[in-house]
């Protein structure tokens, strides 16, 4: 049985709830504190782009188990504009909001996994996982 915490992006404030409680979790189930700062780091990242681009989402996270593995789930959505190349918000170095463009692929190299689905017009769904050492 897993239980859920969620976070509601939608104003700046929201982004620092997300990390702080993604750190949280972390700990608490016994991932290092290098990789707690991985999933800070990450989880600023997804909740920042649902900020700027999208307006309001949520960042929600599930402690999941294997049978040998145990991690963290963040989970990114936002009904927001969605993102119309993927592959070119996947490339190092891009970025929309003349950030630093560590963006996506950051959080794809932070996390042990990673998954995105996009649709324009409907919004984004990030998936990472980041399992304890």
């Amino acid at each position: 049985m897993t239980t859920q915490s969620c976070v509601m992006i939608q104003k700046e404030w929201d982004i620092v709830a997300a990390r702080q409680l993604g750190r949280e979790i972390a700990k608490k189930i016994g991932v290092g504190t290098v990789d707690q700062a991985r999933i800070a780091t990450a989880v600023s990242e997804i909740a920042r782009n649902i900020y700027l681009y999208a307006g309001k989402g949520k960042v929600c996270f599930d402690v999941i188990e294997t049978i040998d593995q145990k991690g963290i789930l963040i989970t990114a959505e936002d009904s927001g504009p969605g993102i119309d190349d993927l592959s070119m918000a996947m490339e190092d170095g891009f970025s929309t909001s003349g950030g630093l463009g560590a963006g996506l692929p950051g959080v794809k190299r932070l996390m042990d996994e990673f998954d995105i689905k996009s649709e324009v017009g409907q919004g984004t769904q990030i998936k990472v996982i980041k399992w304890v050492r």
